[in-house]
């Protein structure tokens, strides 16, 4: 039932460009840097022997400054802020567009005879800056590689190239298959398979569905040096550590993913909905903690504070709890049974349909962390999203709220828990701020510096599905200790000279090598 109603519904009211690259609403007309440095690092120049060569594999090749800038604009709040004042956040490089695994290979070759820095890229829909090319070099572009390649119905399994958008996938499945992946990123119309992989995503049914680390049967990855190679196959398997796991999460810095076999599920027929108040964020953390340990596992479990109630659903007085889930009657009923009896102890019961209605209605609308703020010149919003234990949760959004308005020059602080597990939760924070056009950049990193050291300070994770890019990685070494350093030596071996994505995830920006192809 919210599966169908997704694509019933449509993504974004149409204002998306099907199966490409959408440009964000935010974007300007700048087609030069200027000179402006943007967040490149002594980009890697080529030289026209390897462009030429690059022309032969690939079946395009762009080169022009103002197709660098439009072929890398993400869709980040630090893009957004980079370019909105003059200075883009990356125009050195070349755009290789490819539509074939072996062509893939080949640029790996090139790039690794050459040691050119190579960034995976397809819908940039990402928000920490994961795909900008740091190091300039080749961007390699594979939304053309995008064919939907086997469905095995015994198993439920399906196999789809990594460029494939998320809206054309799941439509497809629905429609051919009867099947859905329960995958839903609010992004899922402007992302791609591949990336949802590659950034270790989730979607808004993961505590019935699991995230996409849960969801991926096997995959094919091409490396460094242009081996291709298969990870996983198995439901479960005892042969060494799961290499597959390796991948997923890496944001192209040990591997381009070209194919991707996911497990798929029965699209549901049936769905209800339920919505209560509670007095306190606290009190709507302890009910939803209470549900998931009595067995009951929503599609969506979702509490709104004071804050994000008044704004979504014109209650500011309580904070929303919406629960709904899709399946079975039996099951939907009985897990909806145990969710009410846990609510009536210390919750007000609300017009669940109405709540429901609403968030069906705007669920996948962009730019949702500005909502119910005038807009302005200095005016910046942005989202974190983090993962911690049950116990550290409460403590963790007072802190979270506090760290981030005692920053001169925000406007408010705010969250809901999106996703919940048996152990712990997601907190999906807003951050919003209002200040001279020249101090936005200042602003932005003061409240993400204010916000993470909360987190680092609770050992929770940084982020839960949008991953590291670059806007994380300062926080990587305090985050994960003497760990970051195996994600090192695991980099180094996979990819001695650093040209996959470098200078992501918190790992040096340092190519290893240079030789002929550069100039």
């Amino acid at each position: 039932m919210i599966s169908k109603e997704a694509i019933k519904r449509g993504y974004n009211r149409g204002n998306y460009t099907v199966g490409a690259h959408t440009r964000p609403a935010w974007a300007t007309d700048i087609t030069r840097s200027g000179g402006a440095k943007g967040m490149q690092v002594d980009p890697v120049a080529i030289s026209e022997a390897t462009f030429d060569r690059l022309r032969v594999i690939a079946d395009e090749v762009l080169t022009s400054e103002a197709d660098v800038i439009s072929w890398t604009r993400d869709w980040w709040a630090g893009s957004m802020i980079a370019e909105t004042q003059g200075a883009p956040a990356t125009s050195k490089g070349v755009i290789v567009r490819v539509s074939t695994v072996e062509q893939i290979q080949d640029v790996m070759r090139l790039a690794s005879e050459s040691a050119i820095p190579v960034t995976v890229s397809a819908g940039r829909s990402n928000v920490t800056g994961a795909a900008l090319p740091l190091r300039g070099g080749i961007v390699l572009d594979v939304c053309e590689l995008n064919k939907f390649i086997d469905f095995d119905p015994q198993s439920q399994i399906v196999e789809v190239e990594a460029g494939m958008f998320g809206d054309v996938f799941e439509q497809t499945i629905q429609k051919e298959y009867g099947m859905t992946m329960g995958h839903w990123p609010s992004s899922f119309g402007i992302s791609t398979v591949g990336g949802w992989v590659a950034c270790r995503g989730a979607g808004q049914l993961s505590t019935r569905y699991g995230k996409i680390e849960d969801m991926v049967f096997g995959m094919d990855v091409v490396l460094a040096d242009g081996r291709l190679i298969t990870v996983g196959g198995y439901a479960r398997s005892a042969i060494g550590p799961d290499l597959q796991q390796m991948f997923i999460g890496s944001e192209g810095t040990l591997g381009v993913i070209v194919r991707v076999r996911l497990k798929l599920h029965r699209l549901p027929d049936y769905g209800r909905a339920i919505a209560w108040g509670f007095s306190s964020f606290a009190s709507g953390l302890e009910a939803c903690r209470e549900i998931l340990q009595h067995g009951a596992n929503p599609a969506a479990l979702r509490l709104y504070d004071n804050l994000e109630s008044g704004v979504q659903f014109g209650l500011p007085e309580t904070n929303v709890l919406l629960i709904a889930d899709e399946g079975q009657p039996d099951m939907v009923d009985a897990v909806l049974a145990i969710s009410e009896r846990v609510c009536k102890q210390s919750g007000e019961e609300l017009d669940g349909e109405a709540i429901f209605e609403r968030w069906l209605d705007t669920r996948y609308l962009t730019g949702k962390s500005a909502e119910g703020f005038k807009k302005s010149p200095g005016l910046v919003a942005d989202m974190l999203e983090m993962v911690g234990r049950w116990r550290d949760l409460s403590a963790v959004y007072d802190d979270v709220v506090a760290a981030i308005n005692a920053v001169p020059g925000t406007l408010a602080g705010s969250a809901h828990q999106s996703h919940a597990y048996v152990d712990g939760a997601c907190l999906y924070f807003s951050l919003r701020g209002d200040v001279a056009v020249e101090q936005r950049g200042a602003w932005y990193r003061a409240a993400w510096d204010a916000a993470n050291a909360v987190l680092i300070k609770h050992n929770a994770s940084l982020s839960h599905h949008h991953g590291v890019g670059l806007l994380r990685s300062p926080y990587m070494q305090a985050s994960l200790g003497e760990s970051l350093s195996v994600l090192a030596d695991i980099k180094k071996a996979l990819d001695p000279q650093n040209i996959l994505n470098p200078g992501k995830l918190g790992l040096s920006a340092e190519l290893h090598s240079h030789r002929a192809g550069q100039s």
